[in-house]
């Protein structure tokens, strides 16, 4: 409409001295742009209109060899920008499907973490890595269980469909398996077999394709919590007086684990009324800064939350989240997921049974950890 007002005012102020419709050619192509193919229609009749308008005001000219040809060429070019148009919004049209599609298999694969699981307090974020995706190779989940409320972090080595295809797997897995496993290192191999089975390794026989996980439970009525590291970063614990780091006995990432003889063992951590267990991903641990500096996960969490009487887990997951990223030098950033969660036995639910037995030798001691085979699945 700008273009198409300019030439107007050209052709009044000239008094018809000079063929300035010859600009109107130009609206047609311009309004595809934004336009609807009924707008470009109507714009390509309105500029043929003015053309010949402008043309019959100077004496013989209307129907000089030039002018036609711009009539014709203006004509040509507005059937160009309609079908142009008619193919944007088939694109938009499929971007927005595609969209909504994606937004669904994000919802279906990450569902948003609970605010409260039985006893446990949760908050968490995740961010794909990829520019324009929802799903990365990240994965993260909590469910409620006859052993406690349980909870998967993971990191899939490699991006793409595959590493969408390998978070697929093991959540399928983790979210039927957590409920049926009293051994929790008897469920991280059963999630090594979904991998095996399901993932494209077991497909295309890819032998680099792993995942790094951490498997978590809290234990019914207990004040600790319960890890099976699988080649992950160790779990941070954020208190009032301190921010320490976990330590865990650490196995072989999923995917990984035939290399290795028996499974890993589990590590039993006692966990302080308030205290908030904080997991994530490399994509946190590994920002840069300008000079190349790994991101202090435990240094800023202890001296953000230093003094606090009980950090919540959601100030705990929104400081990490915008802090790392003003850390963060690059553009092209990994994979990012975080959870937070804290024990608050004033909002557990029913108890659901004892603290599960580990073998002969009994429930293990805080900081210890258990070996040997696991225990049969609940039946």
């Amino acid at each position: 409409m700008i273009a198409v007002a300019v030439d107007v005012l050209l052709e009044v102020i000239v008094r018809g001295q000079e063929p300035v419709s010859f600009i109107l050619i130009a609206v047609p192509p311009l309004a595809a742009a934004t336009r609807g193919p009924r707008g470009i229609a109507l714009s390509t009749v309105v500029c043929l209109g003015l053309q010949m308008w402008m043309a019959a005001r100077r004496p013989g000219h209307f129907a000089e060899q030039h002018h036609v040809a711009v009539y014709v060429g203006t004509f040509l070019i507005g059937v160009a920008s309609v079908a142009l148009a008619r193919q944007r919004e088939r694109t938009r049209q499929h971007l927005i499907r595609a969209h909504s599609v994606a937004e669904a298999m994000q919802r279906t694969l990450l569902r948003p973490v609970p605010r409260r699981l039985g006893p446990v307090h949760a908050a968490g974020f995740y961010e794909a890595g990829e520019g324009g995706t929802l799903v990365g190779g990240d994965l993260y989940d909590l469910c409620e269980t006859p052993f406690g409320v349980r909870a998967i972090i993971g990191d899939v080595r490699g991006k793409g469909l595959g590493a969408v295809q390998t978070v697929a797997a093991v959540l399928g897995s983790f979210r039927v398996s957590a409920h049926e496993w009293r051994s929790l290192s008897g469920l991280a191999e059963r999630l090594e077999l979904s991998i095996a089975r399901n993932s494209p390794a077991g497909e295309e026989g890819d032998p680099e394709l792993f995942v790094t996980a951490l498997v978590l439970e809290f234990p019914p009525g207990g004040g600790e919590v319960r890890i099976v590291d699988r080649g992950h970063p160790s779990p941070l614990v954020v208190g009032a007086r301190e921010a320490r780091r976990l330590v865990t006995e650490p196995g072989l990432p999923l995917g990984l684990g035939s290399l290795a003889a028996g499974g890993a063992g589990t590590t039993v951590h006692p966990l302080a009324p308030g205290e908030v267990l904080l997991v994530h991903t490399d994509g946190v641990s590994e920002a840069r800064d300008a000079d190349g500096v790994f991101y202090p996960v435990l240094r800023r969490l202890a001296e953000h939350f230093r003094g606090e009487c009980a950090p919540d887990p959601e100030a705990v997951v929104a400081f990490v989240r915008s802090d790392s990223e003003r850390w963060s030098a690059s553009t092209d950033n990994d994979d990012r997921a975080v959870l937070a969660l804290r024990l608050d036995p004033t909002g557990a639910g029913p108890d659901t049974g004892g603290p599960t037995r580990r073998g002969a030798a009994g429930r293990p001691t805080p900081g210890s950890a258990s070996g040997g085979r696991p225990p049969d699945r609940l039946r």
